[in-house]
């Protein structure tokens, strides 16, 4: 859910996006299926399919209401990122750092009925001291959708490592990206002054689309960096070093930017990343952790958690 949609505007979005995602599996049975739990997944695949997962981006998608919360999970969301580029009431955003302590105690009420209902708390695009708060509070594991390393490119969005260690212990996992600004510091740093170009014309540089739409003419001039493939493979590296193999994986983004990692254009891609990976000492093992096999644990001990929350 963009930042700019709030209230019952953001909670008609996200019902709306919710409706998209069952009418497209009801009409191609033979390629979707919907997947609610981590079996889900594996039966979709084991059949050729591709399994749909549901997520909403966005805690501002629940209208700060918990029933929303709920009904949102008993139409088959399974994720919810807690703030998009904005802060939210009781969140805070990495680009927005408002909330003192990270989450209100409310934040800590959502982050406890995510986890007893067996929805997957995710930490992009929150505040470091918002993640703290979030493994704080959390008694299953978290995910980082589609976040990579601080310490290798430093924005914002990216993970510090104080908390990717933290992971071990949570049992979590944080998602490498392929967003340029998020893999390749050049990146980063040229998009740091393409904002400050939108400032500088009296758009907002918090609204991405406000941004970009300087970007045509901006960049004539200024050519963007690249960000590759290797670069990918070095954060994906970075967080298994810090956090450990079981708490690595994939989180590509492709839907959230016009620019992509050269080698990672789109999903056919994937096995190249693979074989970089290979060619540096992963095993196969170690390669299918990452390509999903973290994530469905993760699926898996958040739905075992919810079970044993409902018997308490």
């Amino acid at each position: 859910m963009p930042s700019r949609l709030g209230g019952d505007g953001a909670v008609t979005a996200v019902l709306e996006q919710i409706d998209i995602v069952h009418r497209m599996v009801r009409q191609y049975p033979s390629r979707f299926q919907l997947a609610l739990t981590a079996d889900d997944v594996d039966e979709a695949f084991a059949a050729g399919k591709i399994a749909s997962l549901l997520g909403a981006e966005g805690g501002h998608s629940i209208g700060g209401s918990l029933g929303v919360l709920r009904s949102l999970y008993a139409l088959g969301v399974r994720y919810m990122t807690l703030t998009h580029n904005s802060s939210v009431g009781w969140a805070s955003s990495a680009t927005d750092d408002v909330v003192p302590g990270g989450l209100t105690d409310f934040g800590r009420e959502v982050v406890a009925e995510m986890q007893r209902l067996g929805m997957l708390v995710d930490l992009s695009h929150v505040s470091p001291s918002t993640m703290h708060a979030a493994l704080d509070a959390s008694r299953a594991p978290v995910i980082f959708s589609h976040s990579s390393a601080l310490a290798l490119c430093d924005n914002p969005r990216n993970v510090p490592d104080e908390v990717l260690a933290r992971l071990a212990g949570n049992g979590g996992v944080c998602m490498v990206t392929f967003v340029p600004f998020f893999v390749s510091q050049d990146c980063n740093d040229w998009f740091k002054a393409l904002r400050a170009e939108a400032a500088r014309r009296g758009l907002d540089p918090a609204d991405l689309h406000a941004v970009f739409s300087v970007l045509p003419e901006w960049e004539k001039s200024n050519p963007m960096p690249t960000a590759t493939l290797a670069q990918v493979a070095d954060h994906a590296e970075h967080v298994r070093a810090v956090a450990g193999i079981e708490h690595v994986g994939i989180g590509g983004d492709f839907d959230g930017t016009p620019n992509v990692s050269v080698g990672l254009e789109d999903v056919s891609r994937y096995p190249a990343l693979f074989n970089e990976l290979l060619r540096r000492g992963w095993s196969e093992a170690d390669c299918k952790a990452l390509a999903g096999g973290n994530v469905l644990r993760v699926l898996r001990d958040a739905e075992s958690f919810a079970r044993s929350a409902a018997i308490d």
